[in-house]
């Protein structure tokens, strides 16, 4: 009796054991694990597809009115970057803007905007150009380069990745220890994963600088794309 009685407990918690699933619980979430401690910037990723007959105009306007924004110390924002593409979604602008602050930051610029009447009239007539608009809200991976100014002439590539959800763990640890195999010519400009918009996406940007020999490898090629 008193051998089935000890038993009896340890068979019942071995029985429930089959049918209790195990969940592994994560201490943190990914955002803060993955982005950088000592900086609380955020990013903004904009994609701006273009009416291909008003992109030397648009480019105009972003030329003339995004720089004073960047330039005034009354926004607490840096346009790290702005381009537009050569292959992939073509007539698209893409801007890069980070916040030095956080949400915060954001939300500052943002209402400060809203009250300034040449941005105002700028989004009018940008919006009479524009087919479609996205943003994303990004952090930086703490392992990676932070942007900074580059001597040019560059040519960036920007790679975009949808991972499933659970992995960017996963893909940030792998991509700690791969990262120093792209650093050489300072190829590795930023590496991004979102936080608002489209989630579970990753963007990597990697910058080349266009010598001569490039530039003309480059013509050469775009001469067999663009004959008919």
């Amino acid at each position: 009796r008193l051998t089935s009685s000890n038993n009896r407990p340890r068979e019942d918690s071995w029985l429930k054991s089959l049918f209790v699933r195990k969940v592994d619980p994560r201490k943190d979430a990914h955002s803060n694990l993955l982005a950088k401690k000592e900086t609380s910037s955020l990013y903004k990723l904009q994609f701006h597809n273009v009416k291909p007959e008003c992109l030397d105009a648009y480019n105009n306007i972003c030329q003339e009115v995004l720089p004073k924004i960047h330039e005034d110390k009354h926004y607490p924002c840096t346009l790290v970057g702005t381009w537009n593409t050569w292959y992939g979604e073509q007539d698209q602008a893409v801007h890069l803007w980070r916040y030095e602050g956080g949400y915060p930051a954001l939300t500052e610029v943002m209402s400060k905007l809203r009250k300034n009447q040449e941005f105002t009239e700028f989004r009018k007539a940008r919006s009479n150009m524009l087919l479609s608009r996205k943003n994303q809200l990004l952090l930086e991976f703490s392992f990676w380069n932070e942007p900074v100014p580059r001597s040019g002439p560059n040519i960036y590539e920007l790679r975009s990745y949808q991972l499933r959800p659970g992995t960017m763990i996963e893909w940030g640890n792998y991509w700690a220890r791969a990262i120093r195999f792209r650093q050489d010519n300072n190829e590795a400009v930023g590496g991004f994963f979102s936080q608002i918009g489209q989630l579970y996406m990753v963007h990597h940007l990697w910058g080349n600088i266009l010598t001569g020999i490039k530039c003309f490898i480059l013509l050469v090629l775009l001469f067999y794309v663009l004959s008919p």
